[in-house]
């Protein structure tokens, strides 16, 4: 007795697969039809990367910490195979005595320079770095300016003052959209940091710390971007600078540490191994990898 298959017509001509093949996604149905048309997916390394690197924020004396430097851009060429290191700086220890300078931060060749410590009795000025910390006066009436920032990363730090009875302020730290504020009667404004959008949202990074004071009226606030107040200090993985002082016998806040961030077009293949745990998200049409501790990446 003959048997006949019932079953349904195989096509000669395996149907088109859709668009979600060219991003490494493919259904149960596309994968059969892969089998029959010979055309299996194929790893594309990106040849390219945005970028956000930001160090960590400069300690507090009683000048206010200046922020970690920031640098972002795209275009950044990255090869195929080889691990590229991601280190993510620390922020530097506040103290009355010497304060200390944030870590650099670094992608491959980019690197960003810690922020500079604010002035303390040992060091008056400040110390330069991304962004500058804050100064700080300690002879009778007058003032001492903060330190400079790094070209392209932050901005100078305040001057802090006295007029050697009622006030002793320190200047705020510098940020990296712009300087600390000078103090008087009350210690300086923390510069703000800088936006950016490489997480799909708009973010400011990189505040300059507020001054604090051994008299006076009261201390600056941070800068915008985790700068931290007064007696406070800077944001987490933000690169915000520590606030100053406040008080005779108080020391300055720590900085904040800093972050690396990095984005391509999500039509480009995953990483093939990450290390220092990144947050790995897809959105918006694009891959994005932030650090929060050092690591690598190989495409």
């Amino acid at each position: 007795m003959s048997r006949r298959y019932k079953g349904g017509r195989i096509s000669a001509t395996p149907p088109t697969t859709s668009s979600s093949a060219a991003v490494g996604v493919w259904t149960l149905r596309e994968q059969l039809v892969g089998i029959a048309a010979n055309a299996w997916p194929v790893y594309s390394p990106t040849p390219s990367v945005e970028y956000l690197v930001v160090a960590g924020g400069g300690g507090a004396g009683w000048g206010g910490g200046g922020a970690g430097g920031f640098r972002s851009g795209s275009g950044l060429a990255v090869t195929a195979g080889s691990p590229i290191s991601v280190t993510v700086g620390s922020g530097g220890n506040g103290s009355r005595f010497t304060a200390t300078n944030g870590s650099n931060s670094a992608f491959s060749s980019i690197t960003s320079t810690g922020g500079g410590a604010g002035g303390a009795d040992s060091v008056n000025s400040g110390n330069v770095g991304g962004s500058g910390g804050g100064g700080w006066y300690t002879g009778g009436s007058g003032s001492q300016a903060g330190s400079a920032g790094t070209a392209g990363q932050g901005n100078a730090g305040g001057s802090g003052s006295s007029d050697g009875t009622t006030y002793r302020t320190g200047g705020g730290g510098g940020g990296a959209g712009s300087s600390g504020g000078n103090s008087g009667g009350n210690g300086g404004g923390g510069g703000n940091g800088s936006v950016s959008s490489i997480t799909g949202s708009s973010t400011y990074y990189a505040g300059g710390g507020g001054g604090g004071y051994t008299a006076g009226d009261g201390g600056g606030s941070g800068g915008q971007g985790g700068g931290g107040d007064a007696d406070l200090p800077g944001t987490a993985n933000t690169g915000g600078g520590g606030g100053g002082g406040i008080g005779s016998i108080s020391d300055g806040k720590n900085g904040g540490s800093g972050v690396v961030i990095i984005r391509y077009p999500d039509s480009y293949s995953p990483a093939t191994t990450t290390t220092g745990s990144p947050t790995i998200t897809v959105s918006g049409g694009y891959r994005i990898y932030r650090w929060t501790s050092s690591g690598s990446i190989t495409f």
